[in-house]
């Protein structure tokens, strides 16, 4: 089991502090899995149900919280509103910390810890501060997160706080944050935890693995908001793993879905080139996908050509559209980067670029209780005061209807 460069397969040892090769490239776990259905057949979803299949060093324990697991919601309501036949909605906000970034998190600290390691940190636009927060604390290490001054949501901001993270906030955007940490990384002073790291993909992978065991045959679409890139990767790493050990009947199509103001990667696909010129100032409501250099780009862009995916953008008001679209119809809250998903998809069916025919997971990646404000803020009217009496509140029933 070693870190593999993808660029010049180069490797190294599992334990490595580099997150990148000498050469650039990004690196991934690579080792001789073996398992089948019968491996886990009996265990309860969830990451560690999948455990012959994820790093791991002798005599560690891992460092749970109980992740992975969640529901795959049939949506039909959703799927009209869409325009397609079967709508399935895995919704990551059922995670401890209310995102799918617990999945690679558990991995990467259970991985830290066994390690040796005692301060861990990342740089966050919340979900990934959130739950190595959390992680950090189950673990009994030191967790630093650095966020981007004034662009985090304060739920995620709180969870980090009362985790017992130490949170400093950069005066610029997610990727100079990013910058920042990783630095400190090199020099030695903490082990980082970004999707960079190929432990913390690990994890992701199961996100995908589940899908399959709760549907019980192969979808012919995935649909991912895309922001640092790495659940697209991580899913395809996971399809492929499937593929080589005869688990997996066909590859389906992996879609990513970025947010117009944010949206590199969209753009690098739509123009053929390969390589990606970041976006100096990324801006979005959807704060989770709000990133201007998506480091796992190059994984991302195998995913999406190798399954026959694609890649779109949306709006803000389509995103708000789709986050309310899937609360009203189907009793699902997400916070606005999860909607994306759900967004992309309607387009692409409007565009004909996904048959109405075809049965699709959409995946929506963090609680809609996280980042509330977007709501709050284009909801004026939602709420009417009313006087405590039946007659006045049937009254002001009868003209709201």
């Amino acid at each position: 089991m070693l870190n593999y460069c993808i660029a010049c397969d180069l490797t190294y040892p599992l334990d490595t502090n580099r997150m990148r090769c000498g050469c650039g490239g990004l690196m991934e776990v690579r080792a001789d899995w073996k398992a089948d259905h019968d491996t886990w057949r009996d265990r309860p979803l969830g990451v560690w149900r999948y455990r012959e299949m994820l790093p791991h060093i002798d005599g560690m324990v891992p460092v749970t919280l109980g992740e992975g697991g969640t529901g795959l919601h049939r949506a039909d309501r959703m799927a009209q509103w869409c325009g397609i036949d079967e709508l399935h909605i895995k919704n990551e906000g059922e995670n401890p910390t209310g995102s799918f970034k617990d999945r690679g998190m558990t991995v990467g600290v259970t991985m830290a810890k066994a390690m040796g390691h005692s301060v861990v940190g990342c740089a966050s636009t919340g979900n990934t501060a959130a739950s190595l927060a959390a992680y950090a604390a189950r673990a009994g290490l030191t967790a630093v997160v650095v966020v981007p001054a004034g662009k985090i949501a304060l739920g995620k901001l709180a969870q980090s706080i009362v985790h017992g993270a130490r949170v400093l906030a950069v005066k610029g955007n997610f990727d100079q944050a990013l910058e920042t940490i990783g630095l400190l990384a090199e020099e030695g002073s903490l082990y980082l935890l970004n999707s960079i790291n190929p432990l913390r993909l690990e994890g992701q992978k199961t996100l995908v693995w589940e899908v399959l065991d709760q549907l019980d045959e192969v979808p012919d679409r995935v649909v991912y908001p895309v922001g640092n890139a790495g659940n697209i990767s991580a899913a395809h790493k996971a399809l492929v793993e499937r593929d080589r050990m005869g688990m997996l009947p066909r590859m389906p199509r992996l879609t990513g879905v970025q947010a117009e103001g944010a949206a590199p990667f969209a753009r690098m696909m739509a123009s053929g080139a390969d390589t990606l010129t970041s976006e100096p100032r990324p801006e979005t409501v959807a704060t989770a996908i709000r990133i201007g250099h998506p480091v796992s780009w190059p994984k991302a862009r195998a995913a999406v050509m190798e399954t026959g995916g694609t890649v779109t953008t949306v709006t803000d008001e389509e995103i708000l559209a789709a986050q309310r679209a899937l609360a009203s119809l189907e009793g699902i809250f997400v916070e606005p980067a999860s909607a994306a998903s759900l967004a992309g998809l309607r387009k692409l069916v409007h565009v004909r670029e996904v048959d109405a025919r075809e049965r699709v997971v959409c995946i929506t990646t963090g609680n809609g209780l996280k980042d509330p404000d977007a709501v709050l803020r284009t909801s004026e009217g939602a709420v009417i005061e009313v006087e405590p009496d039946p007659r006045h509140v049937r009254a002001t029933l009868e003209a709201w209807s």
